[in-house]
């Protein structure tokens, strides 16, 4: 059964789960890891989700305020053997339901030209490519996203 728990940045699995995902960037973006790390703690993030697969964590994702009308999603995570079954949208989706009851309009993100099905991932939940955002708008592996909620 999959379920999932809101938390804030201090819960363990969801410390855990970022650790897989930061090892994981690590080897995608390489050199460039150095710049998108500084930007990818998760001390400013009170707002995070952990699903669960029968008591197993299996995916994550949190936001943080932009500015007073939109939250940036964060560090959004599946394990391996947990992708294709749609748990990424389902965590898209339960972030954005999060955001609407906060009052916010809008969602940005970052992520980068070597995930591409993180891309493909924003574009199948109605996320539109948009100019780079500081402080990526000088790297040419970003790819940023804007959605309405």
């Amino acid at each position: 059964m999959l379920y999932f728990k809101r938390y804030s940045n201090d819960n363990q699995d969801f410390k855990e789960l970022v650790a897989l995902l930061d090892a994981d960037l690590a080897l995608r973006d390489g050199s460039e890891n150095t710049f998108y790390a500084q930007f990818n703690g998760i001390e400013q993030l009170k707002n995070c989700v952990v699903f669960y697969a029968n008591e197993i964590c299996v995916a994550c994702g949190a936001f943080k305020e932009f500015n007073k009308d939109s939250v940036e999603i964060k560090r959004m995570y599946v394990q391996p053997d947990y992708r294709g079954k749609g748990i990424a949208s389902k965590v898209l989706v339960v972030l954005e339901e999060w955001a609407k009851e906060l009052n916010y309009s809008h969602t940005v993100l970052e992520t980068g030209l070597r995930q591409p099905e993180a891309i493909a991932l924003y574009k199948k939940n109605n996320y539109q490519v948009t100019e780079n955002y500081p402080p990526y708008e000088k790297m040419e592996n970003s790819v940023c996203f804007r959605k309405e909620l």
